[in-house]
Formats: C-alpha cells, structure tokens, sequence
C-alpha cells in the first residue's frame, strides 16, 4: 500500500514540476515590466515633442511593449531554471544584456 502512495506522490511531483515552478513565470514578469518601464518613459518623452517626432515615439513605446510582451512568453516558453541562475544571470535577461 505505501509503494502506491509513493508513486502516486511521485507522478503528482512530476506532473507539478513539468508546468513550471523554476522562476521562469517571475522573470519573464520582471523582463516584460522592465520594457514597459522604457515604454512609459518613451511615452513621457513623446508628451514634450510634437507632430512626426512625437508619432515616431510613441510608435517606439508600443514597439517596446509588444516586445516585452514577446519577451515575457519567450522567456516562459523556454522553461528556463531561473532559481538556479545568478542574479548577474537574471539581470542580464531581464535588461537584454
């Protein structure tokens, strides 16, 4: 009877540890928030120009956050072991260094 309930713990561990659970889901929420941060500064950027300037900034802040967002899914995506990265590591995808 335990040899069942081990392998039923065993294949529930399993199963939690194939969706996630690495830290990919945080960091690529710190790697979207940190482009929507240059996006918004962009924006902020774009209320003190005007006319093509002012289109062409604002054309670059939501160019900015699309690309965070595909960031963020990218990161996800890849199933990245986040907790066992560096911080060095962490910040370098977060900052696309």
């Amino acid at each position: 009877m335990h040899i069942l309930k081990i392998a039923g713990l065993t294949a529930a561990c399993l199963g939690l540890a194939a969706c996630g659970g690495k830290g990919d889901d945080k960091l690529g929420d710190q790697a979207r928030q940190a482009m929507d941060n240059r996006a918004d500064a962009m924006d902020a950027a774009a209320d003190n120009l005007s006319g093509t300037a002012e289109d062409m900034m604002q054309a670059r802040a939501d160019a900015t956050r699309e690309a965070g967002e595909a960031k963020e899914k990218a990161i996800d995506k890849s199933d990245v072991n986040a907790d066992a990265m560096t911080n060095a590591q962490k910040a370098a995808i977060v900052n696309g260094m």
